[in-house]
């Protein structure tokens, strides 16, 4: 009872995304906040939201005006893979299952049907793995977390659930300095601090990579068509094997 009681009254329930049960809504978050901090999807939200309130109003409004409101979120093959989403949402409605959907996976389906169906379905993203693997005191498998999480937000259910767990992860059991003595599981906490960690190969720094090297190309057609001879070729080459520009008649742009 600790922990609902602890997110009844201190959960982040003020972030925008949580106001609603919305299928579509719920989709444009999670889509978002995949890879991307909390406050940076937060400050863009609404207005995305409001430029593409369903479906049908992103499949008409484009690819290339979707992937121009996606902005500097980074990895904009999620405002792609979002698009392409909504179009066959908007043309067949949604699927049984939500990892037909372009861009959507295990989690991302478990997590939609949570908040926006109400089913009482585990979720695995990676707050709520780093909470009961720690909780737990041990490494699990997929499988073995979703267990491990119905055991661990008791009494919680479904939405209440994930967002319990998820909000634990961010504000008390943080991969580092975490806030042990703080944190309503503490008393069910077998580790009670970080598991030793795995080792983990570092990921290559971001100036002077490839991705800064797209970002770029991305960046300067997000506000104009440009000529492709005065662009990064290989980088104006991925974007366009990415389905994130076009070149016709020897000018790059977004896609139509």
């Amino acid at each position: 009872m600790i922990l609902a009681g602890w997110y009844a009254a201190s959960g982040r329930h003020g972030l925008p995304w949580r106001a609603t049960r919305d299928r579509w809504a719920v989709l444009v978050s999670e889509v978002m906040l995949h890879q991307t901090q909390v406050p940076r999807v937060a400050a863009v939200y609404d207005e995305f939201l409001a430029h593409f309130p369903t479906p049908a109003a992103m499949a008409a409004a484009g690819p290339g005006a979707v992937i121009a409101a996606w902005g500097r979120l980074g990895y904009p093959r999620r405002a792609r893979r979002l698009f392409d989403a909504a179009v066959l949402i908007d043309a067949h409605g949604w699927p049984v299952d939500l990892t037909e959907l372009p861009g959507v996976g295990r989690y991302t389906a478990a997590a939609v049907a949570a908040q926006a169906d109400g089913t009482d379905v585990p979720a695995i993203e990676v707050n709520v793995r780093r909470v009961v693997e720690r909780v737990m005191g041990s490494r699990l498998t997929e499988r073995e977390a979703e267990a491990a999480m119905l055991r661990v937000g008791r009494p919680l259910h479904g939405r209440d659930r994930l967002l319990a767990l998820m909000d634990v992860g961010a504000v008390f059991c943080r991969p580092r300095a975490p806030r042990c003595s703080e944190c309503p599981l503490r008393r069910r906490c077998v580790t009670r601090g970080p598991l030793p960690e795995a080792r983990r190969s570092r990921q290559a720094p971001f100036a002077g990579s490839f991705r800064q090297r797209r970002g770029e190309v991305m960046a300067r057609l997000r506000v104009e068509s440009a000529c492709a001879g005065e662009l990064d070729a290989e980088a104006l080459a991925s974007l366009v094997a990415d389905g994130l520009a076009v070149v016709r008649r020897g000018r790059a742009r977004l896609p139509d």
